[in-house]
């Protein structure tokens, strides 16, 4: 079995055999080369880090194995039990470890219940099927119908669950357009939508619990409530562009002949889950009437449907705990650049205090949208929002600010099938050309980059939101 195994996996591409050997290298420059202006803990930290910038670039391991990694090695080298020399106030090994029980992972994983669920009782295919109903004399009003519903199931669910589900949904859709254009613009739709969609809440995408994580740990509060008065607005306008220029392929008034049916399961466990999920997002979205953190409501559903049977261990195994551990990763590195002096170091090699705030914020941005189109989305927000946090004490910037602007910038990176899951899952139909997808998403990431960059950060100062 053991020789089955090996010969089953999967051989490392070029690319990753290189990351292996550069990432290694980077790892042990700083042991032989002092680092002028930074300390030694500084500098075991700066080893850690050019090791996690290689591998998650080069993924020359699993992402989340690069997260976990990045916790030992801080343990091993920065911590109060590090294996060297340790500084007298090094930070408990505990607070690393910690880090895979933060309150962010817990939110996160009550998302993660509730969207298994939903796939387990069929709630997002039913869903899909009433509100489709309306746009079935339209192409286009068909294309925004299904856009919008799966934006909305992206802000509780996973981009990729999201996609996966819509597309089971979806493919007598497309097979009933009329040519080759209008099918390629339905498959689009589903990715595209699915991308912005996350940015509406918390729990929509990694990047955006790693940027709650990472205020959390400086004492910054963000909750579920006012994360959505911030991104939904945005998120609203960028889907609507999306949308206009997806549909433009389809001839106006082209009608769409399909049949979709809804079958509620109304079985007990499928009637407590409706009523648990439902439960949990009423008290995510009203926070500040109750006072209860979005974190520990997210474990409520979590206790709920193990404890009255609705979801089993076999449910458990299924959660996406690989993602959990890449945000735990995301908010150890963040600890360690803090508590070692590598931000400070990182901060005074570069003038930021001499630009402008438009000027940082659009650097930021355009860092956030250009990384992403070539690594994970959640890999992109693990490297830049911990570094980019230590500038808002010098530049005068807000730091719930930066953290939201990092986070909402990554999702815009939607142009290659190997930008995000959603859109290797489009891709894979056969259906979207790589032309299609890369002019697609450059249009609407650069589009939603700039009103990010230049529209929202004013707009939500002007509003006292930040």
């Amino acid at each position: 079995m053991s020789q089955d195994v090996a010969l089953a996996r999967p051989k490392l591409r070029p690319i990753q055999k290189w990351g292996m050997v550069i990432g290694i290298l980077a790892f042990l420059l700083p042991f032989f080369f002092d680092i002028p202006g930074l300390e030694e803990p500084g500098e075991r930290m700066l080893s850690i880090f050019l090791l996690a910038i290689v591998f998650w670039i080069t993924e020359a391991i699993p992402l989340f194995a690069t997260a976990v990694m990045v916790m030992l090695l801080e343990v091993l080298l920065i911590s109060d039990q590090a294996i060297l020399a340790v500084a007298e106030d090094a930070p408990s090994y505990s607070q690393f470890f910690g880090t895979l029980a933060n309150p962010v992972i817990i939110l996160f994983l009550g998302g993660f219940m509730i969207a298994d669920g939903a796939e387990k009782f069929g709630v997002d295919k039913n869903i899909a099927a009433i509100f489709m109903k309306p746009f079935k004399n339209s192409g286009r009003q068909m294309i925004l119908g299904l856009m919008v519903i799966t934006a909305a199931l992206s802000m509780f669910m996973s981009n990729t669950a999201t996609t996966a589900a819509m597309f089971a949904v979806v493919i007598p859709i497309m097979m009933a357009m009329p040519d080759h254009a209008s099918r390629t613009a339905v498959a689009l739709s589903i990715p595209v939508a699915a991308n912005i969609g996350g940015m509406g809440t918390p729990v929509g995408t990694p990047p955006n619990a790693i940027a709650v994580g990472a205020l959390a740990s400086r004492g910054v509060t963000v909750s579920f409530l006012d994360w959505m008065i911030l991104a939904v607005p945005l998120m609203l306008v960028i889907l609507i562009g999306a949308w206009f220029w997806i549909a433009r392929s389809i001839p106006k008034g082209t009608p769409v002949n399909f049949d979709l049916e809804a079958k509620w399961n109304t079985s007990r466990d499928a009637t407590i889950y409706y009523v648990v999920a439902g439960a949990t997002i009423l008290l995510w979205m009203t926070e500040p009437l109750h006072g209860i953190s979005s974190n520990v409501v997210g474990f409520v559903p979590v206790v709920a449907l193990l404890a009255l049977r609705v979801m089993s261990g076999r449910d458990i195994h299924n959660i996406d705990w690989p993602v959990l551990w890449l945000v735990a990763g995301g908010i150890a590195l963040g600890l360690g650049v803090g508590a070692t002096g590598l931000d400070a170091w990182l901060l005074g090699s570069v003038d930021w205090a001499s630009l402008p705030t438009i000027a940082v914020i659009s650097l930021l941005v355009l860092m956030g949208l250009a990384m992403s189109n070539v690594i994970s989305h959640s890999a992109s927000a693990n490297l830049l929002v911990p570094l980019a946090l230590s500038f808002s004490g010098v530049i005068g910037i807000d730091m719930a600010m930066i953290a939201v602007v990092l986070a909402l910038s990554t999702s815009l990176g939607m142009s290659m099938p190997i930008s995000t899951p959603p859109n290797a899952i489009a891709y894979a139909t056969g259906h979207v050309p790589l032309k299609s997808m890369a002019v697609t998403g450059l249009v609407v990431g650069i589009g939603g980059a700039i009103l990010l960059a230049f529209v929202m950060p004013p707009l939500w100062t002007a509003l006292g939101l930040i």
